[in-house]
């Protein structure tokens, strides 16, 4: 949570459709909808169960009685205005005290923990800040970790939010204890909200600060609306998904299923990218009050911020997978056109999520895939015999109507496809088929693109695997 940061899986349920209506502006009886199944989940609801071929290392749904703090075997708190010889204020310039008092942080007795800032009638503020005891977090090599937690934040918008600053994040290992190497270890912050604004920002931080690879005190971030109800007024599902059995490593970033910020190894230097990733982390839920990131959006707090809106946490889970067989891709320039490529083990994308199929051999497929969507699969050798066919394991259980173009592009995504098959529902999500189809002939050695291509916004296909033939 740096001082200006983020400024710059079977049936799906389909929820990025919900995202893709609300960027494109289509089809107001579907965000209607999305925006009532969130207003209807309860605020008390129970972690979800433990997705196939994951397993849960770490788990807090907050339940306890109303009053008591958190549970100290779990979380340590984080008092006062810095870490033992820390920068001051946090390092970010905020203004409150942090307690272990439970006016400030405690459950709620109905499965939720509350971080609530307080202001006295001196106008000193107090707040809450707890990290997990665990500094261990971090995927299996060839594996996956995904840190997720589903919370409403400060319900208070307008200039009754000015300086309201909930987050919640990780910071690498070597930074407990030490305090002086931000943002080298790494920080993954996986929400952050100023303001009260109906948005929330995912951003790493690494490097060396100001500047450096990573354009600290930036980082490397992006933001988006809460889908649905907004981020104040109910409870969304925030994660981060840090995944090793894809090359370059990539830590992708969620809200509702949505991922709207990816960051991969081949953005920044090994060595930076080690430094910050070759460690566990820890959790951290804090409010801040004030502060660099507030202060780039107005300010505050002041007179008219109201005290007392806290951010509620349902649950916090970490689960774990391990590395499965094929999802790692070989070094640039080895992959096998005639072999079967696994879509999940693409080099980079732009709009795809993993998942774990039900398909025969199991593993994982790309999915949520819809109109403008891509991924790129880096030095495909076909070899001096031409290939001609195209063939791709695909499902679909898109709506009656609704179909779109599984496309093949050489080299670059701007260059036209070399071939390409229309496809619409097969019966589900995880019902599948392979579909061939003719490409002008290929020979040497590319980069291989999928497109899709789709004349309206909702989800039309997932992809298991593709490969080429003569």
């Amino acid at each position: 949570m740096s001082d200006t940061s983020g400024i710059s899986p079977a049936d799906h349920g389909r929820r990025r459709s919900v995202r893709r209506v609300l960027v494109a502006v289509f089809a107001t009886t579907v965000l209607a909808a999305a925006a009532a199944t969130t207003a209807t989940l309860p605020a008390s609801a129970s972690a979800p169960g433990t997705p196939s071929g994951w397993s849960q290392v770490f788990l807090d749904d907050f339940n306890g009685t109303a009053g008591t703090g958190v549970n100290t075997s779990d979380w340590q708190y984080d008092t006062g205005t810095s870490y033992p010889g820390g920068a001051a204020n946090w390092g970010t310039g905020e203004v409150e005290t942090m307690t272990s008092s439970t006016s400030n942080v405690a459950l709620d007795g109905n499965g939720n923990l509350q971080i609530t800032p307080r202001r006295d009638a001196s106008g000193h503020w107090t707040s809450g800040r707890i990290e997990t005891t665990r500094t261990d977090f971090q995927p299996p090599s060839g594996g996956k970790l995904r840190v997720e937690a589903r919370l409403q934040m400060p319900n208070v918008t307008g200039t009754a939010a000015q300086g309201y600053w909930p987050a919640f994040w990780m910071l690498g290992a070597p930074f407990r204890g030490n305090y002086q190497n931000w943002p080298s270890v790494g920080e993954l912050d996986i929400m952050e909200n100023v303001q009260g604004l109906n948005t929330t920002w995912a951003t790493m931080h690494c490097g060396s600060s100001p500047g450096g690879p990573c354009n600290e005190t930036t980082g490397l971030g992006n933001s988006t609306s809460c889908p649905g109800s907004t981020c104040q007024s109910g409870f969304h599902t925030y994660t981060m998904e840090w995944d090793r059995s894809v090359s370059p490593e990539a830590i992708r970033f969620y809200v509702d299923g949505v991922n709207y910020q990816t960051v991969t190894a081949g953005q920044v230097d090994a060595t930076t990218w080690s430094n910050a990733t070759s460690h566990g982390f820890f959790v951290i839920l804090n409010v801040a009050m004030g502060g660099g990131f507030p202060g780039a959006f107005g300010g505050g707090p002041y007179s008219t911020t109201e005290p007392g809106h806290p951010m509620v946490v349902d649950y916090v889970q970490v689960l774990q997978a391990g590395g499965s067989g094929g999802t790692t891709p070989p070094p640039s320039g080895n992959r096998d056109a005639y072999s079967a490529i696994q879509a999940e083990s693409y080099d980079s994308q732009s709009g795809v999520s993993t998942e774990t199929t039900t398909d025969t051999g199991g593993g994982q497929d790309i999915g949520y895939v819809a109109n403008g969507d891509w991924a790129l699969y880096k030095g495909v050798n076909f070899g001096s015999s031409a290939a001609t066919q195209f063939n791709a394991r695909v499902a679909s259980g898109a709506a009656s109507g609704v179909s779109g173009l599984v496309e093949v592009r050489l080299d670059s995504r701007s260059n036209a496809p070399v071939g390409s098959f229309a496809v619409g529902n097969t019966g589900g999500w995880q019902t599948w088929k392979t579909v061939p189809a003719n490409i002008g002939a290929v020979t040497g050695t590319h980069d291989v693109y999928l497109t899709f291509s789709s004349g309206q916004p909702a989800d039309f296909v997932n992809v298991n695997w593709f490969g080429f033939g003569h």
